[in-house]
């Protein structure tokens, strides 16, 4: 009796029925192939034309088109399973109502992705930092290493590399826009003669200011000050081209302390205090 269901059953149809899903299948996945193709030659032109027009950053430009490719990737996937599966008749909307927890899990874990990659995409539309600013991120000082679409690296002066995901970074100090005016504060001996000491630092101030273009004016002697601590220092303000404010202090001071020292000018230990 089984022997004669098995002889029965049409094979041809059985054959045809795979035939077709097979030819289905192969048409979709070259459908969806095709357009995740045209859609990341799309993001390319669009992006590149977007960076000439606006003369963005080469990085800015590169993570805008990851986050755009991987935007379309990610909906192409979920249409394309979804057809596939609707292909072969899986209920698919049975499925996704009967797993209403595990979707419900998949969600909850799934916001703070969410969260990162919207609060990344406005962080690089509204240009709030790029690689190489020197910023500050709550708690966090450091230069930028690198922005993507989840996190931001940040690498603190000892080295330290720092991966603060985006959706925490609330309030940014960007220390590398614009120009920036910092003070040089010389900690000094209640007797020391100012007169001798301006005439040690003027030839100085005047001579890096001609060697160099990241010093926009000449550095100014503002003269002796009581700080809140109640050191009495010496006070030098610079104002540096965009980044460039450490570096000079560091070229300033290297020249300060020798010419102090040669000129018989003393200064108490822990002499120095960057503001």
């Amino acid at each position: 009796m089984k022997l004669n269901l098995f002889e029965k059953f049409d094979w041809s149809q059985l054959g045809t029925t795979i035939l077709t899903r097979v030819i289905q299948l192969v048409l979709i996945s070259l459908l969806f192939y095709f357009l995740n193709f045209f859609g990341q030659k799309l993001i390319n032109k669009g992006m590149d034309h977007y960076a000439n027009l606006e003369q963005t950053s080469n990085n800015r430009s590169y993570t805008l088109k990851s986050l755009l490719k991987n935007i379309l990737r990610y909906t192409l996937m979920i249409f394309y399973i979804y057809t596939v599966l609707s292909l072969f008749g899986i209920p698919v909307g049975t499925l996704v109502a009967s797993a209403g927890i595990v979707s419900l899990a998949i969600g909850l874990g799934a916001q703070g992705f969410v969260n990162d990659v919207v609060t990344g995409f406005f962080i690089l539309f509204e240009q709030q930092f790029q690689v190489e600013d020197y910023v500050q991120i709550g708690d966090i000082t450091g230069t930028v290493s690198a922005v993507g679409i989840r996190t931001t690296q940040i690498r603190s002066f000892d080295g330290t590399l720092h991966f603060i995901p985006n959706r925490n970074i609330t309030i940014v100090s960007n220390f590398s826009r614009g120009q920036r005016q910092q003070v040089i504060n010389l900690r000094l001996d209640p007797e020391t003669d100012l007169k001798k000491l301006e005439a040690v630092l003027t030839p100085i101030n005047q001579a890096v200011f001609k060697e160099t273009k990241d010093l926009l004016v000449e550095p100014q002697l503002l003269g002796a000050n009581l700080l809140a601590n109640g050191d009495l220092v010496y006070q030098i303000q610079i104002t540096a081209s965009q980044g460039m404010d450490i570096p000079m202090q560091r070229l300033l001071l290297g020249k300060y302390l020798p010419a102090l020292k040669a000129a018989g000018i003393n200064l108490p230990q822990s002499l120095l205090n960057l503001q």
